[in-house]
């Protein structure tokens, strides 16, 4: 799955000032569902995702986002940071680098772990910046 929008960047946990929250809508919609098939999230050659429950994120004119259940990732294969973005539409995204990727996986993950009420069904999942693993695959479960 390519062209995932991540949260927008707003800096570090002690930079963020802005605390808006804002409720999607007609003007800004979000809907959460499941994903079609099996989520794999791939870098430096190992699996650090497998998941037949990741769910699909899609807001507004932005493309898909894959969420993964936190039970269906590798956590050992993450180093949580302290960089943290804010969403006013989903709340305080939290980060984490995935050492095996060097640098370029450095914040390569994020997770809303106290979403807003309006997308609750997130907490407890992760998304990877595309651009930043080797690969974040949706596929067909009935070829694997």
């Amino acid at each position: 799955m390519s062209g995932i929008t991540p949260p927008p960047s707003t800096g570090s946990r002690a930079v963020i000032t802005d605390r808006t929250v804002l409720q999607p809508g007609p003007d800004h919609p979000i809907t959460i569902a499941p994903a079609a098939g099996r989520a794999v999230v791939t870098i430096a050659g190992q699996v650090v995702a497998d998941s037949r429950k990741a769910l699909s994120l899609r807001e507004a004119g932005y493309p898909a986002v894959l969420y993964v259940p936190r039970a269906d990732v590798d956590m050992a294969a993450l180093s949580r940071t302290d960089h943290t973005t804010w969403c006013p539409y989903k709340g305080e995204a939290s980060y984490y680098s995935i050492p095996a990727g060097g640098t370029a996986a450095t914040n390569a993950v994020w997770s809303y772990e106290a979403p807003h009420d309006a997308v609750a069904a997130i907490r407890d999942h992760l998304a990877f910046y595309p651009d930043r693993v080797d690969a974040i695959s949706l596929r067909d479960d009935a070829t694997d």
